[in-house]
């Protein structure tokens, strides 16, 4: 049975736009996968790939990634970088690109034979700014969002790591502009049992 660490922020761990809750199993995409393969999930509300999250270490990517890493993988989903673009953090682009370079650099360390995969985040509507996530990010967040693809794009080709795109098969909740709905799992969960099933 394929062995699949999915790593992540709250899109990962299946947050619920609606009302704060957690998607169950079913319907969240990493939790789909049990039913086909031996899947940890990694996903956690609020975590950074590479800015120090005051909420501590499992929030903070590049300080948890390594515990997660010290098994083999088959398939290592990464699905983070969006909440680096907080207005507190103050990241610009070549932050951003340094700081992602310096994350998936961990996974060419600890993790030699896995196939990774990359799922670039949708970018941030406009909707954040009328919801309660409007206290962490602001239009300069939302602009940044728009700009970070090429940064995974880069990142995916220098070291042979599939990208997808979530911009081209979805996109995020009408109700805050960050997160999925069941619909939006489903297509995600769907992509990536195809890409698991070459």
């Amino acid at each position: 049975m394929r062995k699949i660490l999915c790593f992540g922020d709250s899109n990962t761990y299946g947050f619920n736009p609606k009302d704060g809750s957690r998607y169950d199993i079913n319907t969240r995409w990493s939790g789909r996968l049990k039913n086909i393969c031996e899947v940890t999930e990694a996903g956690c509300n609020n975590r950074t790939a590479f800015s120090d999250n005051p909420a501590g270490d499992n929030f903070t990517g590049y300080k948890i990634l390594p515990q997660y890493l010290k098994q083999h993988f088959d398939y290592i989903f990464v699905q983070i970088g969006i909440n680096d673009l907080q207005k507190s953090y103050n990241v610009n682009l070549n932050d951003f690109e340094n700081g992602m370079t310096k994350f998936f650099n961990l996974i060419k360390l600890y993790s030699t034979s896995s196939k990774v995969i990359i799922l670039a985040p949708c970018v941030i509507k406009e909707n954040i700014l009328n919801s309660y996530f409007k206290l962490f990010f602001d239009e300069n967040s939302i602009e940044k969002s728009k700009l970070i693809l090429p940064v995974y794009k880069k990142i995916a080709k220098q070291n042979n790591y599939t990208l997808v795109d979530l911009n081209e098969i979805t996109d995020t909740s009408n109700i805050d502009g960050l997160h999925y709905e069941p619909e939006q799992h489903k297509i995600i969960y769907n992509t990536v049992i195809q890409l698991i099933s070459q």
